[in-house]
């Protein structure tokens, strides 16, 4: 029963997430993947956490695992924030 539930609870989450970030302007992605970049830092001091709570190896890996991942996703997530951010800035300034 724990496993429909849990399921489900995706399931709802990931058509919530998909409906909210289909109807946000393209105006305010820029601050919302910078709010997003800081919740994935969250995920990473979690997944530090994670990777070396338990003597079990297999807990061990899937925390490396998420380590590994979160990582990608910060650093992935601040170059696109960065280059989104360039696209702004006007040509003389970007000169100098």
């Amino acid at each position: 029963m724990e496993t429909v539930f849990l399921t489900f609870i995706l399931v709802l989450t990931v058509f919530l997430g998909f409906e909210l970030i289909s109807k946000v302007p393209a105006t305010l992605h820029t601050p919302l993947m910078s709010g997003a970049n800081a919740i994935s830092g969250i995920t990473l001091a979690g997944a530090f956490l994670a990777a070396g709570s338990t003597d079990n190896d297999m807990a061990n890996w899937l925390g490396g695992a998420a380590v590994t991942f979160a990582t990608i996703n910060v650093v992935g997530g601040y170059l696109v924030t960065d280059r989104m951010l360039s696209m702004f800035k006007s040509k003389r300034s970007a000169a100098k």
